[in-house]
């Protein structure tokens, strides 16, 4: 009889094989304010064989889908049996506006219209839309995950915002019905303070956790990693067991 321990590190090299099969996908989705253009978005998706869920990523000021800490939490994600989908919300011209204004990373009505059209062409996916989508949102995109996640409720099963600004949501954060985590370093005090207003306006279940000794950042050694555990648990929980009918 093979050892638990055993039949848990084979399970374990398993997922992180099947997990390694990223797709690159350039998804099209309709500009809400101009209905005549369109909008190529890149994304990188990866769906591990018998997946309980999906996580959406939305990052936030001035990061990319390639972002290491994105990329180290996917790959958490993937093993545990979630499927990601890592995409950029501003194309490379907005990117490279947006590095010399800073304006378009805090148009939040604008980041969130682009993350429920990424939700759109994943339910379009014949792999992803039996399954339950979760957001995990950084800095202003955790603003855009909740107001996203407030105007589709049907559609969004569990939000995680990592050293988020929840509060940027403004009055959408009563209106969100999706089970939210709160991340915090607990040396990012400012926004310590802007997450605990936050969870005091959501009517939904939530709750916010600070990590001891993080930053911002998480760059702290081993703090990233309790992000990735906690954010994963969450999304275990809420999206197991929860695949939509055919």
């Amino acid at each position: 009889m093979r050892p638990r321990g055993e039949e848990y590190r084979q399970r374990s090299e398993t997922r992180r094989a099947e997990a390694r099969a990223v797709t690159t996908r350039t998804f099209i989705m309709q500009e809400q304010e101009q209905q005549t253009d369109t909008l190529r978005l890149s994304g990188d998706l990866s769906i591990p064989k018998g997946a309980e869920g999906l996580v959406l990523f939305a990052h936030g000021s001035g990061s990319s889908r390639h972002s290491p800490r994105n990329t180290a939490v996917a790959r958490a994600f993937q093993q545990a049996g979630l499927g990601t989908f890592l995409i950029d919300l501003l194309t490379e011209d907005e990117e490279t506006i947006d590095s010399r204004t800073r304006d378009l990373r805090f148009d939040i009505p604008m980041l969130a219209g682009r993350v429920a059209g990424a939700i759109s062409w994943l339910k379009r996916r014949e792999e992803a839309r039996s399954l339950r989508v979760g957001l995990f949102g950084s800095s202003t995109g955790a603003a855009a995950a909740l107001v996203a996640a407030a105007r589709h409720p049907d559609e969004v099963a569990a939000v995680v915002s990592r050293g988020g600004r929840p509060d940027l949501a403004d009055d959408h954060l009563a209106e969100v019905r999706a089970p939210t985590l709160l991340i915090v370093g607990e040396r990012d005090e400012p926004v310590i303070r802007m997450n605990r207003e936050a969870a005091g306006a959501m009517q939904c279940e939530n709750e916010l956790t600070i990590v001891p000794g993080a930053s911002h950042l998480f760059e702290e050694p081993g703090t990233l990693d309790q992000v990735a555990d906690l954010a994963r648990d969450w999304f275990s929980r809420h999206l197991q067991n929860g695949s939509r009918d055919r």
